[in-house]
This record gives C-alpha cells, sequence and structure tokens, in this order.
C-alpha cells in the first residue's frame, strides 16, 4: 500500500521532472527563434548591396541615352523585379512565422 508520504515524494519527482523539460523545451524555443531572426537578418544584408546596386543602375539610366538607355532600362527593370521578388520571400518568411 502506497503511503501519503510515498505518492508526495513521486509527485514532486514528476512535478520537477515536467519543469526541467519544460525549461529545455523553453530554450529550445527561443534558440530556434533567435535563429529563425538571424536568418532574416542574413538575408536582409544580403540584399542591402542588391539595393545599392540598383541606386548606381537608376543613376547610370538617368545619364544615358539612346540604345544605352534601352539596355539599361532592361536592365535595371529585372535587377528591380528580383529585388522585390527576394524582399517579398522575406516578408513572407516572417509572416508566416507570425
Amino acid at each position: 500500500m502506497t503511503t501519503d508520504v510515498a505518492k508526495k515524494v513521486a509527485h514532486d519527482k514528476f512535478e520537477s521532472q515536467i519543469k526541467t523539460a519544460q525549461a529545455t523545451l523553453d530554450t529550445l524555443k527561443a534558440q530556434a527563434e533567435t535563429a529563425k531572426a538571424n536568418l532574416e537578418i542574413k538575408a536582409i544584408a544580403e540584399l542591402l548591396p542588391k539595393g545599392l546596386v540598383i541606386q548606381r543602375k537608376l543613376l547610370e539610366l538617368k545619364n544615358s541615352s539612346g540604345d544605352a538607355w534601352e539596355q539599361a532600362k532592361t536592365d535595371l527593370e529585372a535587377r528591380i523585379a528580383d529585388f522585390e521578388r527576394s524582399v517579398q520571400g522575406i516578408a513572407s518568411k516572417k509572416a508566416k512565422a507570425s
């Protein structure tokens, strides 16, 4: 027959195990969230130079004429489309994570 003291000891042991497991889970969750944020920061950092290149290409477009203008326009349109897709990709991943 199990005594009240034995029940209390078992209860306390299980409670301690559950708290330890929950604390570990909370730590893992925080680490996963931090890792995800780090991935977003890295993705954004990789896009910053593309934005600068686009700004430079826009200036080139402004200073171009004739066939050079057409080529600069086509190049700029492609770069902007790629940039926008990349930004939207980050935004949609962030929205899914929220």
